[in-house]
């Protein structure tokens, strides 16, 4: 169940027209009330806009502005406080730190064994929307089986991090907005996450590691052992006859060292190289579900902050006015769930406070002992063209 709206606002005024519930005749009218709404909110959120570039503007760490005036002390404070109240318009939800705990204790969809050090951040929020049950074959024991897997996956993910004061990066934060997050592989979306070896990846590793140095200490290694025995033995005492340093014996003793330090290097090597190979596949995981950074997240957050409030004050007015008849809140909240799903698929949770708040602010409905009723469309649109004149209106002092 989506608990935002999954249809752009142009697409809801035509689902709406389509229905032929309005008369001919109100159509024109309807598109005119429907375009000024719009411009109402975009006007609104531009002062939401503002504040928070305001906010950030001390914090980002990509600006390429100077700073002329000093921030206020809780910049970063009022920076979030103004993010959480955006979020919350775009109908976004807290992950919870038991949500996060989970997460961090499940295995990896990407067969990755992750680790990430919480104790070097002073404050850690996430954000997810568009929650919904997937299933994926994936590759298990190095593509002999494969398995398919159900999980949970978010639509899409915010991540704030500060890092601590007493960081390498002190003070520093990150705003990043991610897409299609499963929600067992939230710890790679952090900056620090490290990869560690699972127990499977040591095994294929040591087993060829054992049976491989066990042949080489057998066949390459073994006589120069054998002379470092030697040597060792007279140097403590323990034989009598010294060891003929001669061709024949250090052409022995390097080429046996060589061989070890080649087989050491090889396994060097073959822990690197798979190391290597996670880091990519993270990598690659992440180029693709990184949708924007920093505050590039806050105009996005925004611009889907101001679709959901303008979609939410649609729908509302739109089922009151076609209602024909006085309705209380459930009442309008279970129609509107009930025409998603039977008309377009969607099963969503709609956020029938939010709407009657917004079109109780606007006069665009009346209320009488709990139940609502819309205005008249041409009454609807005089009110709205009114509020919109009054934004330029110059006052006398």
């Amino acid at each position: 169940m989506f608990r935002f709206i999954p249809f752009r606002y142009s697409d809801i005024v035509r689902m709406c027209v389509q229905e032929g519930h309005l008369h001919d005749q109100d159509k024109a009218t309807f598109a005119q009330f429907c375009s000024l709404l719009a411009n109402v909110f975009h006007y609104e959120f531009k002062f939401d806009l503002d504040a928070l570039k305001q906010a950030y503007s001390s914090i980002d760490p990509d600006t390429d502005t100077r700073l002329v005036f000093p921030s206020e002390e809780n910049a970063e404070q009022c920076f979030v406080e103004l993010l959480k109240t955006t979020l919350q318009k775009a109908n976004y939800e807290a992950i919870t730190e038991e949500e996060l705990n989970q997460a961090m204790t499940k295995s990896s969809l990407f067969d990755l064994r992750l680790h990430v050090d919480f104790n070097e951040f002073s404050e850690v929020l996430l954000f997810c929307r568009g929650q919904s049950l997937k299933k994926e074959t994936v590759s298990r024991w190095w593509g002999v089986a494969k398995k398919e897997l159900e999980f949970v996956n978010f639509d899409r993910v915010v991540v704030y991090i500060r890092f601590k004061t007493d960081h390498e990066q002190a003070g520093a934060t990150m705003l990043k907005l991610f897409q299609n997050v499963p929600k067992a592989d939230l710890e790679m979306l952090f900056p620090n996450t490290q990869l560690l070896m699972r127990w499977q990846d040591k095994l294929l590793i040591g087993v060829p590691a054992v049976v491989s140095g066990g042949i080489v200490l057998s066949t390459k290694v073994g006589a120069t052992l054998l002379l470092l025995a030697s040597m060792f033995g007279f140097w403590l005492g323990l034989r009598h006859e010294p060891v003929e340093m001669n061709v024949a014996n250090l052409t022995i003793l390097f080429a046996g060292l060589g061989a070890l330090g080649g087989y050491l290097w090889k396994q060097f090597s073959n822990i690197k190289n798979r190391k290597l190979k996670f880091m990519q596949q993270l990598t690659q995981n992440l180029y693709f579900k990184n949708l924007d950074n920093n505050a590039g997240v806050i105009f996005r957050l925004l611009n889907d902050a101001e679709e959901e409030e303008c979609k939410e004050a649609l729908l509302a007015y739109y089922f009151l006015y076609v209602g024909q008849a006085p309705q209380s809140r459930n009442t309008l909240d279970k129609s509107i769930e009930q025409w998603f799903a039977r008309e377009w698929n969607c099963s969503i949770d709609f956020e029938i406070d939010d709407a009657m708040d917004k079109l109780l602010r606007l006069g665009l409905v009346e209320q009488n002992q709990g139940q609502f009723v819309a205005l008249p469309l041409s009454a609807a649109l005089k009110k709205l063209d009114e509020r919109w004149d009054s934004y330029y209106e110059v006052k006398d002092n």
